[in-house]
């Protein structure tokens, strides 16, 4: 039987000036520097896709550089 996937729920507080960098730093980031800085594939998109849903976050919030 596979164990749960736990949901973590995490607030933050940012000026708008470090939103607004972090959501540029999440336009640029591409898969090759996750893959860098993971040990395997499998983490690499693991990291990746949580990268996404903050990005999402800041989307939502008004970041969403272009």
């Amino acid at each position: 039987m596979a164990t749960p996937i736990k949901t973590v729920s995490i607030t933050v507080n940012l000026t708008d000036f470090d939103a607004w960098h972090l959501a540029q730093w999440l336009k640029r980031v591409c898969f090759s520097d996750f893959r860098h800085n993971a040990v395997d594939e499998d983490e690499a998109y693991a990291m990746r896709d949580a990268a996404e849903r903050v990005q999402t976050a800041l989307a939502k919030a008004g970041y969403a550089p272009r």
